[in-house]
């Protein structure tokens, strides 16, 4: 993910958060909104009781590589902002992964 693709501004997280449509799992939650650029722009919140920073940043990391690999199941003309769930704490990247792909054809259907 490239630092063009990043949404950065509290401003335009919050926007986001608070009127985009979301969609969850055990592990994830995405909130999408509507832009008008056409390429995806992506967001990663990581709350502070899923540890450490060097285990916040390790999540960071696997989510960045996750959504690059798979570019292709975002639409386009849309902001993106994904959160990572406590329950991810012990999970393959692997399934962290399938959990993304899924929630992300599940709404696309």
């Amino acid at each position: 993910m490239k630092r063009y693709e990043m949404v950065k501004s509290k401003d335009d997280f919050n926007e986001i958060i608070n009127k985009g449509t979301r969609k969850a799992n055990k592990f994830l939650v995405i909130f999408s909104l509507k832009k008008n650029t056409y390429s995806p722009s992506f967001g990663i919140a990581v709350g502070k009781r899923l540890g450490n920073a060097v285990v916040r940043n390790k999540f960071k990391r696997q989510i960045r590589n996750i959504v690059d690999k798979n570019k292709f199941l975002f639409q386009n003309y849309y902001n993106y902002i994904i959160m990572i769930k406590k329950d991810c704490v012990n999970v393959s990247y692997d399934l962290l992964e399938k959990s993304l792909v899924n929630l992300l054809m599940k709404g696309n259907k």
